[in-house]
Protein backbone atom coordinates (compact mmCIF):
# COMPACT_ATOMS: atom_id res chain seq x y z
CA UNK A 1 0.00 0.00 0.00
CA UNK A 2 1.22 3.06 -1.20
CA UNK A 3 0.42 7.04 -0.63
CA UNK A 4 -0.39 9.07 -3.23
CA UNK A 5 -1.73 11.90 -4.99
CA UNK A 6 -4.99 11.72 -7.33
CA UNK A 7 -7.35 14.10 -8.98
CA UNK A 8 -5.67 16.96 -6.61
CA UNK A 9 -6.23 14.49 -3.13
CA UNK A 10 -2.98 14.51 -1.35
CA UNK A 11 -3.97 11.69 0.62
CA UNK A 12 -4.91 8.89 -1.24
CA UNK A 13 -3.68 4.99 -0.70
CA UNK A 14 -2.55 2.69 -3.69
CA UNK A 15 -3.21 -1.16 -3.66
CA UNK A 16 -1.68 -2.62 -6.46
CA UNK A 17 -1.09 -6.64 -6.83
CA UNK A 18 1.10 -6.38 -9.90
CA UNK A 19 -2.11 -6.89 -12.29
CA UNK A 20 -4.13 -4.05 -11.10
CA UNK A 21 -4.32 -1.11 -8.76
CA UNK A 22 -7.04 0.78 -6.55
CA UNK A 23 -6.90 4.06 -5.36
CA UNK A 24 -9.06 4.96 -2.76
CA UNK A 25 -9.81 8.81 -0.75
CA UNK A 26 -9.03 9.93 2.45
CA UNK A 27 -9.49 13.48 2.19
CA UNK A 28 -13.60 12.42 1.08
CA UNK A 29 -15.49 9.79 0.75
CA UNK A 30 -15.35 6.52 1.32
CA UNK A 31 -14.90 6.75 -2.39
CA UNK A 32 -12.67 4.89 -4.50
CA UNK A 33 -11.23 6.55 -7.33
CA UNK A 34 -9.68 4.55 -9.69
CA UNK A 35 -9.70 0.86 -10.90
CA UNK A 36 -7.64 -0.28 -13.60
CA UNK A 37 -4.52 -2.34 -15.09
CA UNK A 38 -1.19 -1.39 -13.62
CA UNK A 39 0.08 1.42 -16.52
CA UNK A 40 -3.45 1.40 -17.97
CA UNK A 41 -6.60 3.83 -18.09
CA UNK A 42 -9.23 4.08 -15.27
CA UNK A 43 -12.32 2.09 -15.91
CA UNK A 44 -13.73 4.33 -13.46
CA UNK A 45 -15.10 7.85 -14.27
CA UNK A 46 -13.50 11.28 -13.20
CA UNK A 47 -15.88 14.23 -12.35
CA UNK A 48 -13.50 16.58 -9.96
CA UNK A 49 -15.34 20.05 -11.35
CA UNK A 50 -18.99 19.07 -11.02
CA UNK A 51 -21.34 19.76 -7.79
CA UNK A 52 -24.82 20.25 -6.60
CA UNK A 53 -25.67 22.92 -3.82
CA UNK A 54 -27.57 20.48 -0.86
CA UNK A 55 -28.85 22.38 2.60
CA UNK A 56 -25.18 20.93 3.76
CA UNK A 57 -22.97 22.83 1.28
CA UNK A 58 -21.98 21.83 -2.32
CA UNK A 59 -22.35 17.77 -2.67
CA UNK A 60 -19.34 16.41 -5.42
CA UNK A 61 -20.03 13.10 -7.08
CA UNK A 62 -15.58 13.11 -8.00
CA UNK A 63 -16.70 9.95 -9.44
CA UNK A 64 -15.85 6.55 -8.86
CA UNK A 65 -17.03 4.37 -6.48
CA UNK A 66 -19.52 5.49 -3.52
CA UNK A 67 -21.78 4.26 -1.15
CA UNK A 68 -25.49 5.59 -0.71
CA UNK A 69 -28.44 4.40 0.70
CA UNK A 70 -32.02 3.48 -1.55
CA UNK A 71 -34.27 4.79 -1.94
CA UNK A 72 -32.82 8.05 -3.74
CA UNK A 73 -33.99 11.61 -2.18
CA UNK A 74 -33.18 14.70 -2.26
CA UNK A 75 -31.68 16.15 -0.41
CA UNK A 76 -31.49 12.99 1.63
CA UNK A 77 -29.44 11.39 -0.53
CA UNK A 78 -26.73 14.40 -1.10
CA UNK A 79 -25.36 14.78 1.96
CA UNK A 80 -21.73 15.76 0.92
CA UNK A 81 -19.07 13.55 1.90
CA UNK A 82 -16.43 16.09 1.50
CA UNK A 83 -14.61 15.77 4.35
CA UNK A 84 -11.66 13.27 5.80
CA UNK A 85 -12.19 9.89 6.48
CA UNK A 86 -10.77 7.46 9.13
CA UNK A 87 -8.37 4.62 6.87
CA UNK A 88 -7.42 1.13 8.59
CA UNK A 89 -5.08 -1.03 6.34
CA UNK A 90 -5.97 -4.36 6.46
CA UNK A 91 -2.31 -5.62 5.29
CA UNK A 92 -0.74 -4.64 2.06
CA UNK A 93 -3.37 -5.19 -0.40
CA UNK A 94 -6.51 -4.02 1.70
CA UNK A 95 -8.17 -1.33 3.23
CA UNK A 96 -11.19 -0.03 5.55
CA UNK A 97 -12.27 3.89 5.10
CA UNK A 98 -14.71 4.75 7.86
CA UNK A 99 -17.04 7.71 6.87
CA UNK A 100 -17.97 10.04 9.40
CA UNK A 101 -21.63 10.22 10.78
CA UNK A 102 -23.77 12.18 8.38
CA UNK A 103 -25.60 15.29 9.33
CA UNK A 104 -29.08 15.24 9.10
CA UNK A 105 -29.24 11.49 8.61
CA UNK A 106 -27.04 9.53 11.58
CA UNK A 107 -26.48 7.30 8.78
CA UNK A 108 -22.21 6.28 8.88
CA UNK A 109 -20.86 4.55 6.07
CA UNK A 110 -17.85 2.50 5.32
CA UNK A 111 -16.23 0.38 2.82
CA UNK A 112 -13.24 -2.40 2.62
CA UNK A 113 -11.77 -2.60 -0.45
CA UNK A 114 -9.59 -5.50 -1.04
CA UNK A 115 -7.03 -6.56 -4.17
CA UNK A 116 -7.66 -10.09 -4.80
CA UNK A 117 -5.13 -12.32 -7.60
CA UNK A 118 -5.13 -11.04 -10.44
CA UNK A 119 -7.73 -8.54 -11.61
CA UNK A 120 -9.80 -9.65 -8.99
CA UNK A 121 -11.24 -6.52 -6.33
CA UNK A 122 -14.17 -7.15 -3.54
CA UNK A 123 -15.82 -4.23 -2.43
CA UNK A 124 -18.21 -4.78 1.24
CA UNK A 125 -20.16 -2.18 1.70
CA UNK A 126 -21.74 -1.24 5.64
CA UNK A 127 -24.34 1.14 6.22
CA UNK A 128 -24.50 1.85 10.38
CA UNK A 129 -28.02 3.57 11.56
CA UNK A 130 -25.79 5.47 14.12
CA UNK A 131 -29.30 7.58 14.77
CA UNK A 132 -31.87 7.27 17.57
CA UNK A 133 -34.61 5.93 15.75
CA UNK A 134 -35.11 3.02 13.42
CA UNK A 135 -35.03 3.85 9.31
CA UNK A 136 -35.84 1.30 6.44
CA UNK A 137 -32.95 1.27 3.62
CA UNK A 138 -31.15 -0.44 1.29
CA UNK A 139 -27.29 -0.16 0.69
CA UNK A 140 -27.01 1.06 -3.06
CA UNK A 141 -23.07 0.92 -4.76
CA UNK A 142 -22.92 3.32 -7.53
CA UNK A 143 -19.68 2.84 -9.83
CA UNK A 144 -19.23 5.83 -12.28
CA UNK A 145 -17.78 4.56 -15.47
CA UNK A 146 -15.37 6.25 -17.50
CA UNK A 147 -17.77 7.29 -20.95
CA UNK A 148 -15.20 9.39 -22.41
CA UNK A 149 -14.95 8.35 -26.15
CA UNK A 150 -18.35 6.35 -25.53
CA UNK A 151 -19.11 3.03 -23.62
CA UNK A 152 -21.66 0.27 -23.56
CA UNK A 153 -23.34 -0.98 -20.48
CA UNK A 154 -24.67 -4.53 -20.27
CA UNK A 155 -27.02 -6.05 -18.25
CA UNK A 156 -28.11 -9.96 -18.72
CA UNK A 157 -31.86 -10.52 -19.72
CA UNK A 158 -33.14 -13.53 -18.06
CA UNK A 159 -32.96 -17.08 -19.71
CA UNK A 160 -35.45 -17.55 -22.60
CA UNK A 161 -38.11 -20.42 -21.57
CA UNK A 162 -40.93 -21.10 -24.06
CA UNK A 163 -43.99 -19.88 -23.19
CA UNK A 164 -45.25 -23.29 -23.19
CA UNK A 165 -42.91 -24.48 -20.52
CA UNK A 166 -43.86 -21.50 -18.37
CA UNK A 167 -46.16 -18.77 -17.94
CA UNK A 168 -44.96 -16.70 -14.83
CA UNK A 169 -42.66 -13.60 -15.30
CA UNK A 170 -39.07 -13.31 -15.24
CA UNK A 171 -38.24 -10.35 -13.05
CA UNK A 172 -39.31 -6.47 -13.18
CA UNK A 173 -38.18 -4.09 -15.82
CA UNK A 174 -38.43 -0.90 -13.80
CA UNK A 175 -38.59 3.09 -15.45
CA UNK A 176 -38.71 6.08 -14.72
CA UNK A 177 -40.73 9.09 -15.30
CA UNK A 178 -37.59 10.35 -17.89
CA UNK A 179 -36.77 6.78 -19.16
CA UNK A 180 -37.74 6.82 -22.90
CA UNK A 181 -36.77 3.39 -24.50
CA UNK A 182 -37.08 4.79 -27.65
CA UNK A 183 -33.98 6.89 -27.27
CA UNK A 184 -30.88 5.60 -29.41
CA UNK A 185 -28.69 4.60 -26.89
CA UNK A 186 -30.89 1.56 -25.56
CA UNK A 187 -30.47 -1.39 -27.41
CA UNK A 188 -33.41 -4.48 -25.36
CA UNK A 189 -32.85 -7.72 -27.60
CA UNK A 190 -33.57 -11.44 -25.82
CA UNK A 191 -30.26 -11.54 -24.09
CA UNK A 192 -28.68 -8.27 -23.24
CA UNK A 193 -29.95 -4.97 -22.32
CA UNK A 194 -27.15 -2.64 -23.78
CA UNK A 195 -26.92 1.02 -22.78
CA UNK A 196 -24.90 3.34 -24.84
CA UNK A 197 -22.99 6.51 -23.58
CA UNK A 198 -23.10 9.48 -26.13
CA UNK A 199 -21.64 12.96 -25.26
CA UNK A 200 -24.32 14.73 -27.40
CA UNK A 201 -27.25 13.46 -25.62
CA UNK A 202 -28.13 15.44 -22.53
CA UNK A 203 -31.22 13.84 -21.26
CA UNK A 204 -30.91 11.33 -18.93
CA UNK A 205 -31.68 8.13 -19.32
CA UNK A 206 -32.40 4.96 -16.14
CA UNK A 207 -33.83 1.99 -16.00
CA UNK A 208 -33.64 -1.12 -13.26
CA UNK A 209 -34.01 -4.49 -12.60
CA UNK A 210 -34.14 -7.50 -10.46
CA UNK A 211 -30.72 -8.84 -11.99
CA UNK A 212 -30.99 -12.65 -11.19
CA UNK A 213 -27.75 -13.80 -12.99
CA UNK A 214 -25.60 -11.54 -10.39
CA UNK A 215 -23.48 -9.65 -13.11
CA UNK A 216 -23.21 -6.47 -14.50
CA UNK A 217 -20.55 -4.99 -17.37
CA UNK A 218 -19.24 -2.09 -18.85
CA UNK A 219 -17.21 -2.16 -21.67
CA UNK A 220 -15.07 0.97 -22.74
CA UNK A 221 -11.92 0.76 -25.33
CA UNK A 222 -12.30 -3.05 -25.50
CA UNK A 223 -11.81 -3.54 -21.69
CA UNK A 224 -14.56 -5.25 -19.98
CA UNK A 225 -15.47 -4.44 -16.33
CA UNK A 226 -17.97 -6.98 -14.78
CA UNK A 227 -19.18 -6.55 -11.22
CA UNK A 228 -20.97 -9.80 -9.53
CA UNK A 229 -23.70 -9.50 -6.44
CA UNK A 230 -26.09 -11.68 -5.30
CA UNK A 231 -30.09 -11.58 -5.38
CA UNK A 232 -32.41 -12.95 -2.57
CA UNK A 233 -35.49 -14.18 -3.62
CA UNK A 234 -37.48 -13.88 -0.21
CA UNK A 235 -35.96 -10.18 0.18
CA UNK A 236 -37.85 -6.69 -0.62
CA UNK A 237 -35.65 -4.34 -2.69
CA UNK A 238 -36.11 -0.84 -2.94
CA UNK A 239 -37.12 1.05 -6.72
CA UNK A 240 -40.01 -1.85 -7.62
CA UNK A 241 -37.81 -4.69 -6.83
CA UNK A 242 -34.39 -3.65 -8.57
CA UNK A 243 -31.51 -4.51 -7.61
CA UNK A 244 -29.12 -3.58 -10.13
CA UNK A 245 -29.68 0.09 -11.98
CA UNK A 246 -28.05 2.11 -14.82
CA UNK A 247 -28.11 5.45 -15.28
CA UNK A 248 -26.40 7.87 -18.30
CA UNK A 249 -26.49 11.57 -19.08
CA UNK A 250 -24.09 13.13 -21.56
CA UNK A 251 -20.76 11.17 -20.88
CA UNK A 252 -21.50 10.48 -17.47
CA UNK A 253 -22.19 6.77 -17.13
CA UNK A 254 -23.36 4.70 -13.58
CA UNK A 255 -23.47 0.64 -12.91
CA UNK A 256 -25.08 0.59 -9.62
CA UNK A 257 -25.87 -1.93 -7.73
CA UNK A 258 -28.64 -2.38 -4.47
CA UNK A 259 -28.91 -4.43 -1.53
CA UNK A 260 -31.90 -5.61 0.17
CA UNK A 261 -34.17 -3.40 2.61
CA UNK A 262 -33.42 -3.72 6.19
CA UNK A 263 -34.90 -2.45 8.83
CA UNK A 264 -31.94 -0.83 11.23
CA UNK A 265 -32.48 -0.11 14.43
CA UNK A 266 -29.68 2.44 16.37
CA UNK A 267 -26.62 0.94 15.92
CA UNK A 268 -27.95 -2.20 13.65
CA UNK A 269 -25.67 -2.24 10.23
CA UNK A 270 -26.87 -3.18 6.88
CA UNK A 271 -23.96 -4.79 4.00
CA UNK A 272 -23.27 -5.02 0.63
CA UNK A 273 -20.58 -7.31 -0.96
CA UNK A 274 -19.57 -6.26 -4.55
CA UNK A 275 -16.92 -8.27 -6.62
CA UNK A 276 -14.89 -6.59 -9.82
CA UNK A 277 -13.24 -7.62 -12.79
CA UNK A 278 -11.44 -6.48 -15.67
CA UNK A 279 -10.82 -7.98 -19.21
CA UNK A 280 -8.10 -7.05 -21.64
CA UNK A 281 -8.85 -7.01 -25.15
CA UNK A 282 -12.20 -7.87 -25.23
CA UNK A 283 -14.11 -7.26 -29.08
CA UNK A 284 -17.84 -7.16 -28.59
CA UNK A 285 -19.28 -6.82 -31.99
CA UNK A 286 -22.93 -5.29 -32.57
CA UNK A 287 -24.44 -8.54 -32.63
CA UNK A 288 -26.38 -10.01 -29.62
CA UNK A 289 -24.61 -13.33 -30.62
CA UNK A 290 -21.35 -11.35 -31.30
CA UNK A 291 -21.71 -10.28 -27.46
CA UNK A 292 -22.74 -13.18 -25.98
CA UNK A 293 -19.61 -15.12 -27.67
CA UNK A 294 -17.12 -12.25 -26.29
CA UNK A 295 -18.16 -12.13 -22.71
CA UNK A 296 -20.25 -15.23 -21.42
CA UNK A 297 -17.33 -17.09 -21.46
CA UNK A 298 -15.77 -14.43 -19.12
CA UNK A 299 -18.88 -14.19 -16.65
CA UNK A 300 -18.27 -16.93 -13.66
CA UNK A 301 -20.20 -16.29 -11.00
CA UNK A 302 -17.24 -15.91 -7.76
Amino acid sequence: MEKVEYLGFPNCLKLSNGTVEAIVTTDVGPRIIRYGFVGGENILGEFPDEKKPTPWGLWKPYGGHRLWAAPEADPRSYVPDNEPIQAVPLGDRAVRLIGKVEEGTGIQKDMTVELGNGPALTVHHKITNRGLWGIDLAPWALTVMNGIGGGTVILPQEPYISHDDFLLPARPLVMWHYTNLADPRWKIGPKFIRLSVDKNLAEPQKIGIANKQGWAGYHHNDTLFVKYFAFEDEMEYADCGCNCETYTAKSFVEVETLGPIFRLEPDDSADHIEQWFLHRDVKLGSAEDEIESAILPLITRQ
